[in-house]
């Protein structure tokens, strides 16, 4: 078999494994928006939620109270740990490398892991009870390899004769971190805090363990939560509200949608003022 054939071979297999993903995609998205976009109504987005007009609307505040927390503690550990390993760190440390290979071990972490993980700690033995505070801590623990290491890609990828340019004009480490590395390096940041947050929107089982299933927005940290994600795993596992599942699962998709989307422009937007 010539090369030529063979790289066919492979181009083909591509292509197709490819073409069947994106096909099963768009087979997954149209079933949802069909049997969820025919039962979206006002009584959804109603305020206060009871049995009648099972709204939506608690959830999605919830679920935006959530991401907001949980960013609040995500993106200082992820960001701050990204530029100690990037900037201050020896080359070739085993300390950094163990560090790396912790972070792409959490990553492949099964989500009810973490839930259990924050049942034991944050509800149990911290005693923040089922919360909005205790799901946010877990899914920071959750999203941290993920910013962590899309920060450290990000600030990687910056050139090094940026750092010394900086250095020759007379700044600083910090200054030349905050004013040189990390503004060239905000396009990949961006993005990976976007997709964490639609991760964060997007996640039930942690929070099931952490965060609770009461359907009203929380009074306080301590208050007992449920997201959009849980919202739809309750409804349509009660069997009585399967329209209802299907119409909040349209608007979550839409969301996470969007949320991707506004990644990508953000991170081309960024990339292109700084260019």
């Amino acid at each position: 078999m010539t090369q030529q054939h063979t790289s066919f071979i492979y181009k083909a297999f591509i292509y197709g494994f490819s073409g069947l993903t994106a096909l099963l995609i768009v087979i997954i998205l149209g079933y949802i928006t069909i049997k969820g976009i025919v039962n979206i109504n006002p009584s959804l987005f109603s305020l206060k939620y009871n049995s009648e007009n099972v709204s939506l609307l608690p959830s999605l505040i919830n679920s935006i109270l959530m991401m907001i927390i949980t960013l609040f503690v995500a993106i200082p550990l992820g960001l701050g740990s990204a530029i100690y390993t990037v900037e201050y760190a020896k080359k070739g440390s085993k300390f950094i490398f163990l560090v790396r290979l912790c972070s792409v071990t959490l990553s492949g972490i099964p989500s009810i892991v973490y839930g259990l993980f924050g049942l034991l700690f944050f509800v149990t033995k911290l005693h923040f009870g089922l919360s909005l505070l205790s799901g946010s801590l877990t899914l920071a623990i959750m999203v941290l390899p993920s910013i962590f290491r899309t920060s450290e890609e990000a600030l990687l990828s910056v050139p090094q004769t940026f750092r010394e340019a900086s250095f020759a004009l007379g700044a600083g480490k910090i200054i030349t971190i905050f004013k040189a590395v990390i503004p060239s390096a905000i396009p990949g940041i961006l993005s990976g805090v976007i997709l964490a947050s639609g991760r964060i929107i997007g996640e039930s089982a942690a929070l099931l363990y952490t965060a609770g299933t009461v359907a009203q927005t929380p009074s306080s940290l301590f208050s007992s939560t449920r997201t959009m994600a849980v919202h739809m795993y309750v409804l349509s596992s009660e069997g009585l509200y399967l329209k209802q599942a299907f119409a909040t699962g349209f608007v979550l998709v839409l969301i996470i949608i969007g949320m991707n989307a506004l990644s990508v422009f953000l991170a081309k937007k960024v990339g292109v003022k700084n260019g």
